[in-house]
């Protein structure tokens, strides 16, 4: 059974960092390109990062570009979303996802078959 738990969510202010990760079991890790998405109330889901099987490749939003990093660890089975300089529209549900395709499609969440729970993170201004 595929199981992916984020944690790292909190309360920050506007100019504040917070580092998400999400520990993933019951798949081989490597073979999936995984991602970083994120739900604002009242919004649709949106594409934050996405990362290479290898952590070669990395892919970004141009809203979280140059404050945001992903990057993974396939000997701890986990991947990493560094949040710098956070915003107040940076508030949101995030939640991470994999994807064993590792196409060119990254950015849709449709690409994605296995899902996090979500951590929230919200930003004070």
């Amino acid at each position: 059974q595929v199981q992916l738990v984020e944690s790292g969510g909190g309360l920050v202010q506007a100019g504040g960092s917070l580092r998400l990760a999400c520990a993933a079991s019951g798949l081989t890790f490597r073979w999936y390109a995984m991602g970083w998405f994120r739900q604002a109330p009242g919004k649709e889901r949106e594409f934050v990062a996405a990362i290479s099987g290898s952590g070669d490749s990395t892919y970004y939003a141009d809203s979280v570009k140059g404050r945001f990093t992903i990057s993974r660890d396939n000997a701890k089975i986990t991947v990493y979303l560094q949040m710098n300089n956070l915003k107040p529209e940076d508030t949101a549900v995030y939640y991470c996802a994999a994807d064993l395709s590792g196409g060119s499609r990254y950015r849709l969440s449709s690409e994605y078959e296995y899902w996090g729970q979500g951590t929230q993170v919200t930003v004070s201004s």
